[in-house]
């Protein structure tokens, strides 16, 4: 094993022999100081490193080619690269702007955290609220390494986050290569996460979204190099993504189940522990002093392993309350995390995410609701179940068939070694290829628990397919090149033939990759254009505007008008979402007025696509689900009908008839939108 990557900085999991026996100082002392194997090892780490960037550019080149061959960039004015950016991509991006055109750094971070000019009354600390951490970062490389007259803007920032993939990948490729011992492996990753594109990543629809940012970073950490990397890694990835510390969570519990049986070496596994808590602290502090790191359930089961690691070590071995203390880890650390977490719940000022629980709650079917808001989250189709064209995809790619495979084997050897354990067997000094004990090499069973858990996630919810199937991947890849994966495998059937994958894998859907970057796409929103340049010319400067959130991130970004309601899953938008999507309800024109004038709405935007949406599943149309919400639709004898004593509001406002022009004057329109001024004096005259 001494020819894998001779990185002897590594934090959790040592690649060396376990003994440290004379004979074996002596063999070690004998092939390290020969000097054809010195230059067969360097040949083999050069090699292997050249891949490894050389794949991280090359996917960095590949996904800014495809980015311009879909939305031919480089051929458009800038308020059509702008549009580009949709939802809370838009939002993202429009305070990177805003950034810029500040008059000093210090100056546009002070408006960010005292920023009223977004959203209609509302004074919010957008840097904490939205995590515009990599938009900080983006604005200060771009000003101080004077691009300002080398490139755009939005080239740079788009540069920034095709470079963080590039590492994304790099890191999948060293995490498989160290764990084979190939550098083949790595190939292997890099060509099956290109292939699996759709399922690995967002980028190519939402390039500016937080995992795009965050992801690398925890690649890089799961790669854990050395210390001081895992360290900064772990931070920048929490302050990055504010979901990040979940992900932390899997990550903690996979090494608590490492080190409850025994698979891991304890004092590495609490090294890990300690990130954690450096993480937390500097985090807690750096970003508003956030009560939500604090409530996290990652500070409480990482504070409760610390807390039952002391126990052990200062409770004296062999006696009867140090075997309790063995036999009752696991409740112990399950019960004190519980707890923990509940008074600190109890204790610290927080914003409780009453969304996501309510969410989790019809998601698990434990409860029903008629609610437009938690309809509309579950009718999103990254909070569904998997399709099965995801497993159809994944499938004819040969991912999901080895993956599998390398799963089973490396689940059946990791059950031998614990029953071993039971049984008291103690550890081998030394794992030999002959041994075919895969089940025994810690991160080996680290990977295998962590894509378990991932996995089960990506089961539930669609959007969690964009963690698990890059260590998919990777995983797979391992085990295809691994010749002591195989050995397991031919031990158990008796065989002694070592067979590695057909290289074809890495070659057969190139094709198919080629002929994305050659075909033309045209991405082109003309009613959009058009709607942007009239609001810039003819609406007053302090107009705050009204209307589908995902349109108004759009109108921010391109105008930096205020609008009513952002495209973000925050419990107080989310409720002023549901209000303002009343416009395409059955209400009468007071009560929308009334509505509209309490977020001192200005204008009113009504979007042709979603007015007569005629969606694949009509009860997650916008339509239908506030139709539900509001009682306007009656089931009978498993039929439903609709009733209201008052017309669809954005129907009928177009008919320009009182009492609708008594409230609402058209100001523009186009094919897909209707933009009416929301009149201050109300005339009755007919």
């Amino acid at each position: 094993k001494d020819d894998k990557f001779a990185m002897q900085c590594v934090v959790l999991y040592p690649k060396g022999p376990r003994g440290s026996g004379s004979n074996q100082e002596r063999k070690l002392r004998r092939r390290n100081n020969n000097p054809v194997l010195n230059v067969s090892r360097f040949a083999k780490l050069f090699f292997g490193c050249l891949a490894a960037v050389t794949s991280g550019m090359m996917y960095a080149v590949y996904l800014s080619t495809y980015h311009e061959r879909k939305f031919w960039f480089s051929s458009r004015q800038e308020l059509e690269r702008e549009i580009t950016f949709q939802g809370d991509s838009a939002i993202y991006y429009s305070f990177y702007k805003e950034l810029l055109k500040a008059p000093s750094f210090e100056r546009g971070v002070y408006e960010l955290t005292h920023n009223n000019k977004t959203v209609s009354l509302k004074t919010i600390n957008a840097v904490q609220q939205m995590t515009l951490y990599p938009e900080l970062i983006a604005s200060v490389l771009y000003q101080a390494s004077g691009s300002e007259e080398v490139i755009e803007p939005v080239y740079f920032y788009i540069g920034i986050v095709f470079g963080l993939q590039g590492i994304y990948v790099t890191a999948l490729f060293v995490t498989s290569w160290v764990m084979s011992g190939t550098w083949l492996a790595g190939m292997l990753t890099v060509a099956w996460f290109i292939i699996n594109r759709t399922d690995t990543t967002r980028i190519d629809y939402s390039i500016p979204s937080r995992e795009n940012w965050a992801l690398p970073y925890f690649a890089c950490q799961v790669a854990k190099f050395c210390y001081l990397l895992v360290s900064a890694s772990t931070y920048t990835f929490m302050m990055m993504w504010e979901y990040s510390h979940y992900l932390l969570f899997l990550q903690a519990v996979s090494l608590f189940l490492l080190d409850s049986f025994a698979l891991a070496q304890s004092e590495k596994v609490y090294e890990v522990y300690k990130i954690y808590m450096f993480s937390l602290f500097l985090g807690y502090l750096l970003q508003f002093e956030n009560s939500a790191l604090l409530v996290s359930p990652l500070l409480s089961l990482v504070t409760a392993l610390m807390l039952s690691k002391y126990l052990q070590m200062n409770v004296k071995k062999g006696t009867f309350v140090s075997r309790m203390l063995k036999i009752m880890y696991i409740y112990l650390v399950l019960t004190v995390t519980l707890t923990l977490n509940l008074l600190l719940k109890m204790f610290v000022p927080h914003k409780e995410n009453e969304h996501l629980l309510k969410f989790l709650e019809i998601k698990l079917g434990l409860n029903t609701t008629k609610n437009f808001t938690m309809n509309w989250l579950l009718c999103q189709e990254s909070l569904q179940a998997p399709s099965q064209d995801f497993f159809l995809r994944l499938t004819q790619s040969s991912l999901l068939p080895f993956y599998i495979l390398v799963l089973i084997i490396c689940l059946f050897s990791v059950t031998q070694v614990i029953f071993r354990r039971i049984c008291g067997e103690p550890l081998k000094e030394t794992v030999k290829l002959e041994d075919g004990r895969i089940g025994e090499r810690p991160e080996i069973v680290y990977h295998v628990i962590h894509t378990i858990l991932l996995g089960s996630l990506a089961m539930c919810l669609e959007g969690m397919k964009y963690l698990w199937t890059p260590y998919v991947c990777m995983l797979a890849a391992f085990g295809v090149c691994s010749p002591e994966l195989w050995m397991t495998l031919f031990k158990w059937l008796r065989l002694k033939a070592v067979t590695i994958h057909n290289p074809f894998l890495l070659t057969s859907f190139f094709p198919r990759i080629m002929t994305e970057l050659s075909e033309l796409q045209e991405f082109y929103d003309p009613d959009t254009v058009e709607l942007m340049t009239w609001i810039k010319r003819q609406a007053p400067v302090a107009a705050v505007f009204a209307g589908s959130p995902q349109l108004m991130g759009v109108i921010k970004l391109c105008t930096g008008w205020m609008v009513s309601s952002l495209p973000l899953y925050d419990d107080d938008l989310l409720k002023r979402n549901e209000n303002i999507y009343q416009i395409y309800s059955k209400r009468s024109a007071e009560d929308i007025y009334k509505i509209l004038t309490s977020y001192k709405a200005n204008f009113l935007i009504i979007e042709d696509s979603i007015c007569n949406e005629v969606g694949p599943v009509r009860g997650c149309r916008v339509k239908d689900l506030l139709d539900i919400a509001n009682g306007h639709v009656v089931c009978e004898e498993g039929d439903s009908y609709a009733y209201s004593k008052y017309g669809r509001f954005c129907h009928e406002i177009k008919m320009n008839y009182s009492p609708y022009v008594n409230y609402f004057t058209r100001v523009y329109w186009n094919r897909s939108y209707f933009v009416y001024r929301i009149n201050t004096v109300i005339s009755f005259q007919s």
